[in-house]
C-alpha cells in the first residue's frame, strides 16, 4: 500500500509489526511474519534509509555496531542492533513531502518539453513545408481504411503509434485489428497503443489490450484522447475525416512537416499517459482530483456538454453527468461558469484556461 514512498510488502510488513510490538527482536518480528531473521535486518536497513526506524545504543555501542566476538571491533558496517520505528505521523509525512516535491518537480519537467517540443515541431514544421511534399490520400469508407492499414502494416520497418480514443473497442474492431498486430510484432515491431481511461471498466476492450501486451505491444491510458490516428514508421498518419463519424472515411498524410508535429503531440501524450496495469491514484482528503476528473473539469470549463464530455472521454451520458455534477457540489457551483471559476481558485484548473 506505500510502494508510492519506497516501501515494498515486505518492509512495509516489518514496519508494521515493530509499531505494534516496539520490543520484538529480529527472532520475534521473523516469527509472527513467517519468515527469516536476515530478512528483516535487510527490512530494517531499508526503513533506516526512509528514516522510519532509528537505532538506539546497543551493549556500549553508541551506533548500533555490535561486537559479537569480544575483540574490540565492530563486525562489519551494518547495524546488528534493535532499531526503534519512527512514529508514521513524522516519518510518513517526510515521505509523502518529498514524494510531492518529486512529482511537482516532474510536472515541470514535462510542461517545459511539451513547450519546447511543439516550439521545435513547429519551427521544423515550417522549414520542412519548403522543402518536403505533402500528399493526402483519400480514403472514403471503413473497408478502404483497413485495406490501407493492411497495406501499411505489410509495409512498416520499425515502428506503430497509434491513439484509440472512443472508449470500449466493438468486438469488429478487435477481430480487424488482431491479425494486424499479430504480424507487426511478430516481426519485432515496435508498437505503442494509447487508449482511454475509461476502457479499464470495459472487460472486453481490457483483454485486448492484454493481449496486445503479451505478444509484445506497449498500451497506455489517459482521460482523454486529440483525435484518433494511427503513425507508421514517422512517415505516414492514418486520420479520420470526422472523428465524430467513422464512416466519412479518413486521409493519409505524408510529408516531414505534418508528421513531426504529429509524432510529436504522440510522444507527448504518451509520457502523461498511465501503462495499463497500473491504478488509478485518489486523494483521500477530498482536495484533489483524479485524472478522469480533472479532464471532466476542464471540458466543463470549456463549455462542452455533458455528451459531449461523454463523447470526448468514452464515457456513457450517464457517467458523464454523474461526474459533472459531483465536480459542481465539491466546488459548490450553481452553474458551469461558475465552477470553472472556483476551479480556478482552487487551483484545479490554470488561470489562463
Amino acid at each position: 500500500m506505500l510502494e508510492a514512498l519506497g516501501l515494498d510488502t515486505a518492509t512495509e510488513a516489518v514496519y508494521r509489526a515493530m509499531l505494534a510490538e516496539p520490543r520484538d527482536g529480529a527472532a520475534d518480528i521473523a516469527r509472527r511474519l513467517g519468515t527469516t531473521e536476515e530478512a528483516v535486518r535487510r527490512a530494517w536497513e531499508r526503513l533506516a534509509g526512509l528514516s522510519l526506524v532509528r537505532y538506539a545504543d546497543t551493549d556500549g555501542d553508541r551506533d548500533g555496531h555490535r561486537d559479537r566476538d569480544g575483540d574490540g571491533d565492530r563486525d562489519g558496517d551494518r547495524p546488528t542492533g534493535r532499531p526503534e520505528p519512527v512514529s508514521p505521523a513524522l516519518g510518513l509525512d517526510h515521505l509523502v513531502a518529498r514524494a510531492q516535491t518529486e512529482l511537482e518537480e516532474h510536472r515541470r519537467r514535462v510542461a517545459a518539453a511539451r513547450i519546447t517540443a511543439s516550439r521545435l515541431a513547429s519551427e521544423y514544421a515550417e522549414l520542412s513545408a519548403r522543402t518536403t511534399p505533402v500528399t493526402v490520400e483519400h480514403l472514403p469508407d471503413v473497408a478502404q481504411i483497413r485495406a490501407r492499414l493492411a497495406a501499411l502494416t505489410d509495409s512498416v520497418r520499425g515502428e506503430v503509434m497509434v491513439f484509440a480514443p472512443g472508449g470500449a473497442q466493438t468486438e469488429a474492431n478487435r477481430q480487424a485489428a488482431r491479425p494486424l498486430n499479430e504480424r507487426l510484432l511478430g516481426r519485432g515491431v515496435v508498437m505503442r497503443t494509447v487508449y482511454l481511461d475509461s476502457v479499464r471498466n470495459d472487460p472486453a476492450t481490457v483483454a485486448h489490450a492484454r493481449d496486445l501486451t503479451g505478444l509484445g505491444g506497449q498500451v497506455r491510458t489517459v482521460a482523454t484522447l486529440p483525435i484518433r490516428m494511427t503513425l507508421v514508421d514517422r512517415e505516414a498518419a492514418v486520420i479520420p475525416v470526422d472523428s465524430e463519424d467513422s464512416s466519412a472515411g479518413a486521409v493519409v498524410l505524408t510529408g516531414q512537416g505534418p508528421l513531426t508535429a504529429l509524432c510529436s503531440l504522440f510522444e507527448t501524450v504518451w509520457e502523461t499517459a498511465r501503462p495499463l496495469g497500473d491504478t488509478a491514484r485518489r486523494a483521500d482528503d477530498g482536495d484533489e482530483l483524479d485524472r478522469q476528473e480533472a479532464a471532466a473539469l476542464r471540458l466543463l470549463a470549456e463549455g462542452h456538454t455533458d455528451e459531449g464530455i461523454a463523447k470526448r472521454m468514452g464515457l456513457s451520458h450517464r457517467t458523464a453527468r454523474r461526474i459533472a455534477t459531483v465536480l459542481m457540489e465539491r466546488l459548490g457551483a450553481r452553474s458551469r461558469f461558475e465552477a470553472g471559476v472556483r476551479a480556478v481558485q482552487r487551483g484545479w484548473l490554470p488561470s489562463d484556461l
